[in-house]
């Protein structure tokens, strides 16, 4: 027996929450099944289901009731305005990281009037911040980094899916970039601490990477290392921005000072005005 687009989703909704998770990935899910945007879903919630989507549906609500975060279940998260393909490899593209690019357009702006600019992504990932920054500006060169085959080849198929030449390199951290210079590089390492874990949602604990969530040093190593290693290879003007822990601020602020004495650290808030990023723009003042 089909059902209707509500009646789905409403039993949907209802297991999902006796389970206490996210009752909104099912209006998520129901979009990706029906191809619908959420306002045309809204418009046709009377639309009987086909079998096929019908005995979709209910599969992947089995993955939802099982804690699964939506994303990795419908294989797609959107970013920047662009759909990127995710996997259990790769860390779920989010609305944070999407301010460190948008931050960082409008910074070098000021800074360079050369447009075919070198940049890198270290730690890539799902390749979101390197193919966004290749697709925004296509004069520049992007070659992203990440440690993990895996996350590598999801990245390539993101980055040709949609259409960016962007250059891949594993190796850990800068190590795979250390032999050259660079105008703009951007990094979203990972930076949790271990003893936060207790804290984290069991979708995140027990689905996405923790290689790309925690670091050692209480969050930290990352930072420390890249300190150590990025004054040696950044052009002057130079941009390096990162993202942070909303605890983690003046720690790695004042990292940045000590090795590019001569440079402008700032501390930037997201939108909910927790600190987020650090950019440190290297200029020839």
């Amino acid at each position: 027996m089909t059902e209707r687009i509500y009646e789905a989703r409403n039993r949907a909704f209802s297991l999902l929450k006796e389970k206490g998770l996210d009752h909104g990935s099912v209006t998520v899910l129901l979009q990706h099944i029906t191809g619908f945007s959420h306002v045309m879903l809204l418009a046709n919630m009377q639309t009987e289901l086909t079998e096929t989507q019908q005995r979709r549906f209910w599969q992947k609500v089995d993955e939802l009731l099982k804690g699964k975060p939506v994303q990795y279940v419908i294989g797609v998260e959107s970013f920047y305005g662009r759909i990127f393909n995710v996997d259990e490899h790769v860390l779920i593209p989010r609305p944070e990281t999407e301010e460190l690019i948008f931050h960082m357009l409008e910074r070098q702006k000021f800074l360079f009037q050369n447009k075919t600019l070198n940049v890198a992504d270290i730690g890539t990932g799902s390749g979101a911040i390197a193919v966004t920054m290749k697709l925004e500006v296509p004069e520049w060169e992007v070659t992203a980094t990440d440690i993990s085959d895996d996350a590598l080849e999801v990245a390539k198929v993101n980055a040709e899916k949609l259409g960016a030449e962007v250059h891949f390199r594993q190796g850990n951290l800068a190590a795979p970039l250390s032999n050259e210079k660079w105008d703009i590089i951007l990094s979203n390492p990972p930076y949790i601490a271990d003893y936060e874990a207790k804290e984290m949602a069991a979708t995140v604990l027990d689905y996405e990477p923790h290689e790309a969530l925690f670091a050692e040093e209480n969050g930290l190593f990352c930072y420390r290392e890249l300190a150590a290693q990025l004054p040696q290879m950044m052009n002057t003007p130079g941009l390096v921005g990162v993202e942070i822990g909303y605890a983690q601020g003046e720690v790695v602020a004042n990292l940045f000072k000590e090795v590019f004495p001569n440079a402008v650290v700032d501390i930037v808030r997201d939108i909910n005005g927790k600190d987020r990023m650090i950019f440190c723009e290297i200029s020839l003042r």
